[in-house]
């Protein structure tokens, strides 16, 4: 009777576990039809190396379109993204990735997939005025003076509509000292789309178990760490679908670049942001995707796409925080050529010692000194011990050669990248998680500033930024400087762990009191006790020295 419980659970379990099988592969199959309904395989045409079974599947997905309408006169780009556009919000974002890199696909492909940026079917008025009535618990006519029922864009996640504000600031003068001035102020609203919570869900759950899959059937699939790199997906759609969130974020950028006169973030009206509701002022600038208008306007196009990469390496190396979506829909360049970024839900963050390994892996592949390239891998521990440093070096020559003192515009992108899997699967490198949004966010950086000058090549463009960091951060003083404030944050600690030695003293004492009571400890527990004495003294004496030491110093 008492095994009935655990049985029926146990039942359960494995009913959910089917059902949730049933509806990753009904999932699968609506991918599969709705890209061949859509007539967008045409990225599998090229598989002369793929395996047979990749083929065989090749071969067979236009069945799945039987009965379809066809999409004739429509171009290559433009059916990928009406079927990435089916798909749903994730695979929308797949295609705002490809869409910045045109030297894979094409520019006209690139140029379809960008109407993904913010092109996509609205979501009523009346569901707009809801959430933000419901999130902000006021009226829609209270909060703003005007609002335009008519959406400015619509992206995967959420859409935006223009408004204005009424606030209102003290100016006092001599004949009213309490004069009060009202100002109206134009502004953003982002709403983000009803249930997209549950959408993201449903493909997440479906990454999590090809993930699974993969990585138990295919054990050279385990180095990639799929399942820690769908996990680092999910966490990042969570923060996303919290508004709150990205205006913290967006916050925060501001602070970096206060004084940055080319660089700049719209400000957060916080009174009138929650959950899934964000106001901020508004943008008046040139979207940087409409490169027409730039020239019009009479900006400088090689200066802005240098400044595209100095803005992203000083987020990533100066500020370990960065814009991990500058797609050239979230950027803008105002009437002074000031570089505007919006979109702030997916950022990433670098500690420190990634970033001491990504400047000095880059200055090392800068400057061609491939074997400290090598080096820095191993010592970051990217590479198993026990590869060969030379023979890594060597595969580091083979990356950086085909890169420096090319323009963009000739390098292979995409067999770059088949290379770099290569050389990592031959040396047993693990996918790094934490680097992988830096990766794509670098990716798309670099498209768009080639969108901007054709010519322009990131690594020479990126040499000045990163090697004066370098100098601040690595240098003889930068070090001293950071071993006195590790030390003085262990002087800090001291404290505390003076009171737990103390605390374990006083136990190891009450013990030897209780013991010479009753039950003597024998020889080697005496040894063992002494010892652990003698250790908590030289500890002690340690650190007193160590802390007069940074006192010193500090002084």
């Amino acid at each position: 009777m008492e095994l009935q419980p655990c049985i029926q659970a146990g039942d359960c379990e494995r009913a959910l576990r089917v059902i949730r099988i049933i509806n990753n592969c009904r999932r699968l199959l609506f991918i599969a039809r709705t890209l061949a309904r859509h007539d967008a395989l045409f990225l599998l045409e090229d598989l002369e190396r793929a395996p047979f079974y990749v083929k065989l599947f090749r071969f067979i997905l236009p069945v799945f379109a039987v009965g379809a309408s066809k999409n004739k006169g429509l171009r290559e780009g433009q059916r990928l993204a009406n079927a990435l556009q089916d798909l749903g919000p994730s695979f929308i974002k797949l295609g705002q990735a490809l869409s910045v890199r045109s030297d894979l696909l094409g520019e006209e492909v690139s140029q379809d997939l960008g109407n993904l940026r913010d092109k996509l079917p609205p979501f009523s008025f009346e569901k707009a005025k809801e959430t933000i009535e419901y999130e902000l618990e006021t009226s829609l006519e209270e909060l703003f003076t005007e609002f335009d029922p008519e959406p400015v864009a619509a992206a995967s996640i959420a859409q935006v509509h223009f408004a204005k504000v009424r606030e209102f600031a003290p100016a006092p003068t001599e004949d009213d000292p309490d004069a009060i001035l009202e100002i109206t102020k134009k502004v953003a609203v982002k709403i983000l789309r009803p249930d997209i919570e549950k959408a993201f869900e449903m493909d997440l759950q479906l990454f999590f178990w090809l993930a699974r899959l993969a990585e138990r059937y295919q054990p050279g699939f385990r180095r990639l760490r799929l399942t820690k790199i769908v996990e680092t997906m999910a966490d990042s759609v969570e923060l996303e679908m919290d508004l709150r969130m990205e205006a913290a974020a967006a916050s925060e950028m501001d602070e970096n670049f206060a004084d940055d006169p080319d660089f700049g973030v719209p400000e957060i009206d916080w009174q009138r942001t929650a959950r899934r509701v964000m106001t901020q002022s508004r943008v008046d600038g040139i979207s940087i995707s409409d490169k027409d208008a730039l020239i019009e306007a009479g900006h400088d196009l090689d200066a802005l796409a240098a400044n595209v990469i100095r803005v992203f390496l000083h987020q990533v190396l100066r500020d370990g925080f960065f814009h991990a979506d500058m797609h050239h829909g979230n950027l803008f360049v105002s009437e002074g050529g000031k570089l505007v970024a919006v979109d702030f839900g997916i950022m990433g963050r670098m500690s420190r010692e990634t970033r001491l390994f990504m400047a000095e892996m880059l200055y090392a592949f800068l400057i061609r000194d491939y074997r400290r390239a090598a080096e820095v891998h191993f010592e970051a521990g990217y590479v198993p011990p026990h590869k060969s440093l030379d023979s890594f070096a060597q595969a580091c020559r083979s990356i950086g050669e085909p890169i420096l003192g090319r323009p963009v515009n000739e390098i292979s992108i995409a067999r770059l990248l088949v290379q770099l899997f290569q050389i990592t699967e031959t040396f047993e490198m693990e996918t790094q998680p934490q680097l992988l949004l830096l990766q794509k966010t670098m990716v798309t950086a670099e498209g768009v500033a080639q969108s901007l000058n054709t010519k322009i090549n990131f690594w020479e463009v990126a040499q000045p930024t990163v090697e004066h960091w370098m100098r601040e951060n690595m240098g003889v003083e930068a070090q001293a400087a950071q071993i006195v404030n590790e030390g003085l944050a262990l002087l800090k600690k001291i404290p505390a762990i003076v009171n737990r030695a103390d605390k374990i003293l006083e136990e190891l004492e009450t013990r030897d009191d209780l013991a010479a009571g009753h039950i003597h400890e024998s020889p080697e527990e005496e040894y063992r006790i002494s010892r652990i004495k003698a250790v908590y003294m030289v500890t002690g004496a340690v650190l007193g020295a160590f802390a007069g030491y940074l006192l010193m110093l500090a002084l």
